[in-house]
Parts: C-alpha cells; sequence; structure tokens
C-alpha cells in the first residue's frame, strides 16, 4: 500500500493521536532522508505497518481485517489463481450462503486490481484492508499441506534406498533433487509450526528430525538411513562449510524466505558414532523488536528496569540458563534506546539480532576477539552504550565494571540461578563490593514459560487441595496471602496481562485456573500452546541492598532484603501470569525448578 505524503499527514493530524511534535519530527525525517512520509514513519517507528492499515482503513471508510490463515479454506481461497492473488496481495478467505464474497487487500484503493479480480470471481465483493505480512501469511494456502508433500519425498527417497549410505551422490547435491526438495520442506514446516532449532540426527536405522517449538524438542519425522550423507552435503553447501571434513564440528549460515520473511539459519555440525548430527538455529530477520511490556514485564519489575536504563551510566546484568530469553530482553532495550544522537557497541557470540544502527561485534576466539578484548576495544570507540554478550571471567567483569565507572551504561548477562545470586557471582570474579554496589543499577532474573492460546484456553476450578499446593509451592511467605495475591493479579490486570481474561481470585482464594486445550491446526496435533513468555524478577540495587554487598551478605539476605523492596521472585510473576490466564501453574514450577 502506497500513501501519498498529503493523505499520509491528513491521516495522523485527524487520529489524534501524535503530538505536534511527532508530527513535526517525521516532517523533517522525511524531508532529510529523502523518503516518502510512510517509509519515514514506519523506519523511525512512529508506527507500524498494522498501525498504518488501521489508520488508513478508518481514513477511507473500509473495514480492517487480519486474516487466520488456518480459517481460509482451500477452495474458497484457489478461487482467485495464486499468480493473480501474488500479483496484487489479494486473498478471498470467506464467501457467504447468499453469495456475498469477502476479500482481503493489501491496496484495497487499487480499482485496476479489484477490476482484475473481480472478471475472475464475479461482482459480488466486499473488500478488506489488510496487512501486507497477513496477507503473504495467508497467500501461504496455495502450498496446501506441507507435512504431506514432506512424506511424499520421503517415500520416494525411501523406495530409491541404496546401500552406500556414507557418500553423497552428485545428482543429490543439484538443486531440483530430492534432498533439496526435503530441506526445503523441512525448513518450511519447521517455519510454520514456529520452531526455534531444527535437529537432524543419524541413528543406525533412521535419520531423526526434532524441532525445538515453545522450548520443548519434539520428533517430528524420520527420514531413511541412506539419505543422511546427501543431507548433510546439501547443507554444508548451502552454509559455505567444508564437505569432505567429517572429524571436527563446523559453523556456518544461510538465508532463506518463507512467506514474505527472510530467515538466517545459524548452522552447526557436530560428528557422533552414527555420522554428523546438524543442529540448526531459525532467526526471524523480519523481526521487529517487541517493547518490554509485550515480552511480560509489568508492575515493579517494568518500572526498575524502565528507570534503570534511562540512568546516563552504570551497569545492567540479565541473568538466567541458555535459552531464557537474555538476549531477546536485551535487544528490547537496545532498540528502545537506540537514537541518531547516541553510540552503541556490542560484542557477542553471535550475533543473533541485528539492530540497524547499534555497531555489532562477533567474538572470534582463534583470531583473539574474546569478549574481553572485544570490550577493550570497543572503549576506544566513544561509545554511550556497551552490550557485552556474556561475563564470562573476571577479565571482562573488570572492564564491564571500569566502563560503567567512566561514565557509559554497559548491560551484560551472567549465568546464574536468580537476580540475588548474580551479585555474590561478581564478588568471586574478584570485583571489590564498593564497585559492585555503586555501579549496577539493576539485574533481571528470567525464565521463559510456554503461552496459553487466548482462543483455546479452558478455565477451571482448582479443588481446595489444590489451591494448598499451590501456596506450598510457590513458597509464599508471612502475609502472602490470598488478598496480597488478589491485588498484584488486579495490578498484573490493569497493565494488560492475560488480555480481557476475568479476575481468578479473591480476597479469600483462586476462583480458576486455566489449562491448555487440545486441538488440530496445519502442523499437526495443536497442544494448546503458542509461543512463550517471560517470568521475570527484577532486582533494585537500592541503598539497602547495597549495604548488604558491602557487608558480603548472602545471596538469600540480598533476595529477602529485594523482596521486602517489592521485588517479585520469578515463581511469584509466573504464579500471577498463570492465574490471569497467560500460562499455567504447572508450566512455571517446571521451568523454575533448582
Amino acid at each position: 500500500m502506497h500513501i501519498s505524503d498529503g493523505t499520509l499527514e491528513k491521516l495522523l493530524v485527524k487520529s489524534n493521536r501524535f503530538t505536534p511534535e511527532q508530527l513535526s519530527a517525521l516532517t523533517q525525517g522525511s524531508a532529510d532522508s529523502h523518503r516518502s512520509l510512510q517509509d519515514t514513519a514506519i523506519a523511525t517507528k512512529l508506527l507500524d505497518e498494522t498501525a498504518l492499515t488501521k489508520l488508513y482503513a478508518e481514513y477511507s471508510n473500509i473495514p480492517y481485517i487480519e486474516l487466520d490463515p488456518k480459517t481460509i479454506r482451500g477452495d474458497i481461497l484457489g478461487r482467485i489463481p495464486e499468480r493473480i492473488a501474488k500479483q496484487y496481495n489479494a486473498v478471498l478467505f470467506k464467501i457467504d450462503p447468499d453469495g456475498l464474497q469477502h476479500l482481503a487487500m493489501e491496496d484495497p484503493d487499487d480499482v485496476q486490481a479489484l477490476d482484475f479480480i473481480e472478471k475472475q470471481i464475479g461482482e459480488n465483493v466486499r473488500v478488506y484492508a489488510t496487512p501486507l505480512s497477513n496477507i503473504k501469511e495467508a497467500l501461504e494456502g496455495y502450498r496446501g499441506d506441507v507435512n504431506k508433500e514432506l512424506s511424499e519425498v520421503i517415500d520416494i527417497q525411501r523406495e530409491d534406498a541404496t546401500e552406500n549410505q556414507d557418500k553423497a551422490a552428485d545428482e543429490d547435491l543439484s538443486e531440483n533433487s530430492p534432498i533439496a526438495q526435503t530441506i526445503n520442506l523441512l525448513l518450511e514446516y519447521a517455519i510454520r509450526s514456529r520452531a526455534s532449532d531444527i535437529h537432524i540426527e543419524p541413528r543406525e536405522e533412521y535419520v531423526q528430525i526434532r524441532y525445538r517449538i515453545d522450548g520443548v524438542l519434539r520428533e517430528v519425522n524420520r527420514l531413511p538411513r541412506n539419505v543422511h550423507a546427501s543431507l548433510v552435503s546439501r547443507i554444508k553447501i548451502l552454509s559455505n562449510l567444508k564437505i569432505d571434513e567429517r572429524r571436527v564440528p563446523q559453523d556456518g549460515r544461510f538465508k532463506v524466505k518463507v512467506a514474505g520473511k527472510q530467515y538466517a539459519l545459524r548452522v552447526s555440525t557436530l560428528p557422533i558414532t552414527d555420522g554428523e548430527k546438524i543442529v540448526m538455529r531459525i532467526l526471524d530477520e523480519s523481526n521487529q523488536a517487541v517493547t518490554l511490556t509485550q515480552l511480560g514485564y509489568w508492575g515493579y519489575a517494568f518500572k526498575t528496569i524502565s528507570d534503570a536504563i534511562s540512568e546516563p551510566h552504570g551497569m545492567i546484568l540479565v541473568t538466567g540458563p541458555t535459552g531464557s530469553g537474555k538476549s531477546t530482553s536485551l535487544f528490547s532495550v537496545l532498540t528502545q534506546l537506540n537514537q541518531p544522537d547516541v553510540n552503541i557497541s556490542t560484542i557477542e557470540d553471535p550475533v543473533e539480532y541485528k539492530i540497524p544502527g547499534v555497531n555489532q561485534t562477533q567474538t572470534n576466539s582463534q583470531a583473539g576477539m574474546t569478549f574481553a578484548a572485544g570490550l577493550r576495544a570497543l572503549l576506544r570507540q566513544d561509545p554511550n552504550i556497551i552490550m557485552v554478550g556474556e561475563i564470562r571471567d573476571g577479565e571482562t567483569a573488570n572492564l564491564g565494571v571500569q566502563a560503567a565507572l567512566t561514565g557509559h551504561l554497559v548491560f551484560s548477562t551472567l549465568h546464574t540461578n536468580n537476580a540475588a545470586t548474580c551479585l555474590p557471582r561478581l564478588l568471586d570474579m574478584d570485583i571489590e563490593p564498593f564497585l559492585i554496589a555503586s555501579t549496577v543499577r539493576a539485574v533481571i532474573g528470567q525464565r521463559l514459560v510456554r503461552r496459553l492460546d487466548h482462543k483455546t484456553r479452558v478455565p477451571y476450578q482448582p479443588t481446595e487441595e489444590q489451591k494448598k499446593a499451590i501456596i506450598q509451592l510457590f513458597n509464599l511467605r508471612p502475609g502472602q496471602d490470598f488478598k496480597y495475591i488478589h491485588e498484584l493479579e488486579k495490578q498484573a490486570a490493569a497493565n494488560g496481562v492475560g488480555g480481557d481474561a476475568p479476575l481468578s481470585t479473591s480476597e479469600t482464594g483462586i476462583v480458576t485456573l486455566y489449562r491448555p486445550a487440545e486441538s488440530e491446526d496445519e502442523s499437526g496435533k495443536h497442544d494448546g500452546f503458542k509461543g512463550r513468555i517471560g517470568i521475570y524478577e527484577v532486582l533494585n540495587n537500592s541503598l539497602s541492598v547495597q549495604k548488604l554487598i558491602i557487608a558480603n551478605a548472602t545471596s538469600n539476605q540480598i533476595q529477602d532484603q529485594a523482596i521486602a523492596d517489592g521485588m517479585l521472585t520469578m515463581q511469584t510473576d509466573g504464579l500471577i501470569k498463570a492465574l490471569r490466564g497467560e500460562t499455567t501453574v504447572e508450566e512455571v514450577l517446571r521451568v523454575t525448578k533448582e
């Protein structure tokens, strides 16, 4: 959709959602960059594609709709030939009993496109405005059942079994070979299933394919053993690795495009007893950073982290095990702080999220580019904000503290169980207590839990025994009775946690909890979860906590003081999110066990 500068200006003014200063800055930015107002508005994040489409629909008096691709029947979608649908970014998604046809378009004002489509399907059409990314998702419906296609390709290869399983034939490595098709379908199926990783593992009798979806590893297919060598070689070609090197691990990268989005695949090979195992990490390069609120921060945690990142200098640490969302939290914060008048430099291993305007450096231990060496170099680059991927040793910790002392805002991660144990961990790295007390602004402890699908989540009434068990399991302290939990839930609801779910508690107890509803979707069985959400504890380095650090207090003493200051533990935050229908009690306990 292209909106002229004049129309967009009227649209923004009429919406009453933007200040005169914002509109003035937008106009100036457009003039300076020689770009349209529309492109400038999106680039500066004044509004995104969805918000722009909604405003335009409202201005043009055209109904707005977001499509759920799973609900569009193939026979209805197919009434518009695929070539035409993709050319004009148009999707026929519903036909009423009276024959009225519902058509979603990226640009509903394209009269020529509408005329052409009406010649194909007839004139009884109601047109809707829909974001382009949503149209692209729905257009994938023309691809049909990816899993079925994959099964057909696998069956062909199973029939074509050969005796030599360890060599790849040249014809197997071509672009149009069944092996290339298999890899394309595995990638597409993984992306549609919202997988974060693909594991290709050779076994004695077969090749096991597993996807990590919402943090849980699941087997999705088994390939015939004879395709393993060709599969590995094809992936090595794509990621520019040595095909004939099978004795040592290798790392590479390649890119694919699915449903109009670009994805980077980070490839790791590892020799195991039955051959070479491959793991591919899927990174959505078109992903926009989500806000702290969307990540699940609210109340005290949100205020503490917001105050800490507004400081001109100091250190902010994020802690948690691998895969707990630390990089995503830092990505969100850095994107929020990313302004033309600020120099942000990072040293990472690896660079997972690319942020336009941020100077990101990849570590390279073979070349001597460690976290410590990279941080030392960054300090000569006149940075305002520094992000160090991980503090692994005393040298890196000391450099980070010195940077924070000399006027820089420093972000980094540590591997500890919770926020409070992060501070004694720095003591173990020989950082002086008074330096920790004076430089650390806040510590975030986090985990990721699977998020209940809001459309299908099922409320239920727990028994009295279950209510008592919850109080025991979450180790609630004296004074933290149901009245306390009820007040926290009300605050969370006011902050949008759980959407429009009714309150699950009263002052005397838990009224309802939520569980997942299993159903079928295009990728097979749907377990009732959709995506993940963080549960957090954000420790504010208050004066009382600083005194404890200087006195070499234990992590338990620091934790008790932080809770007295207002911090919610990860478990309590998780309990509130379970009560709000964001996740389940079982899921919170699964990820917070120590």
